[in-house]
């Protein structure tokens, strides 16, 4: 099998130690050639020409935003795609665990060679938002302004880690208005539902990681659809309820309460924002928003994992 890895060099966990474990155990078994990101993009338009190169398959060595990119690269691709295997070099690697990938890249790389040898491989869906794919989630409210700050944080030459989100979520919760909600949003069928803080959709479950702990909002799973989860109030003891419901791995209920909205197995929805609101995708801040269109897109891409 021929086979295309992509190195974020810059991803937050990446080693040059690392890199060469997994160039080596790679290149033993696959045809491999090996690119380092340069700037951003750089993965997606990589990721684009593969199959045009005659790559089977496209590995990523890096975080969820440089798995990001990759997916969008490879969406671009007419007819057969490659398949898609993520080694986790990030700080959350979102996908790679909900793929049920080991943590570490050593463990990883052994998993996907693994599969590649038994011919194991599945379709999954992607979510849509405007014209950008996603694999887990996407946000408007706290949750992208939060990315937003780690990313200053980043900028700034420091290291992202459970406590710095912890402790930049909690400054951001008590500085937000949590008076005047603008979040509206729209499914078909239904009526509208007004007055939202923030809003995430998500198309796996977990949304994201406190450090080992998954946080689960929704029950989607790569291929039913996208799934909701929105606050009509910000109060401290409801979020935190509805927190604690989300870190309940045994709970096959989705969250609920009086402050919750939920939904599940979406093909299409509408978030519409009274002012302009932070926005993210997989964990990548792309600015404010005063609407944005979700869709679901079924067996988008095949993985190997």
């Amino acid at each position: 099998m021929r086979a295309l890895l992509i190195i974020n060099p810059r991803a937050t966990s990446m080693t040059g130690r690392d890199a060469g474990l997994v160039v080596r155990a790679l290149g033993s078994r696959l045809e491999l050639d090996t690119r380092q990101t340069q700037y951003r993009g750089h993965a997606g338009e990589l990721a684009a020409a593969s199959a045009a190169e005659g790559y089977d398959l496209v590995v990523t060595f890096g975080g969820d935003g440089t798995v990001n990119e990759v997916v969008n690269g490879l969406m671009q691709v007419p007819g057969q795609r490659p398949a898609l295997a993520p080694i986790p070099g990030g700080s959350g690697n979102v996908f790679a665990r909900t793929l049920g990938l080991p943590a570490d890249a050593g463990g990883a790389v052994q998993r996907i060679l693994a599969a590649v040898a038994a011919g194991t491989r599945r379709q999954i869906g992607l979510g849509l938002a405007e014209d950008r794919y996603f694999t887990f989630s996407a946000g408007l409210g706290i949750d992208a302004e939060v990315i937003a700050d780690m990313d200053t944080q980043r900028a700034r030459g420091r290291r992202a880690s459970v406590a710095a989100y912890l402790r930049t979520t909690v400054r951001r919760y008590y500085g937000m208005d949590r008076q005047h909600p603008a979040l509206t949003l729209r499914t078909p069928d239904q009526p509208p539902i007004s007055g939202l803080f923030m809003g995430v959709v998500t198309n796996s479950s977990p949304w994201t990681y406190l450090g080992s702990h998954p946080v689960r909002p929704a029950h989607a799973d790569l291929s039913s659809g996208l799934d909701l989860f929105a606050l009509r109030r910000m109060r401290t003891l409801s979020t935190l309820a509805a927190l604690s419901q989300m870190m309940q791995t045994s709970n096959q209920e989705l969250p609920s309460g009086r402050d919750i909205v939920s939904a599940a197995a979406l093909t299409e929805l509408v978030f519409d924002a009274a002012r302009p609101t932070a926005f993210h995708i997989d964990g990548e801040y792309l600015g404010e928003r005063e609407s944005v269109a979700f869709r679901f897109v079924p067996d988008a891409v095949c993985v190997i994992a």
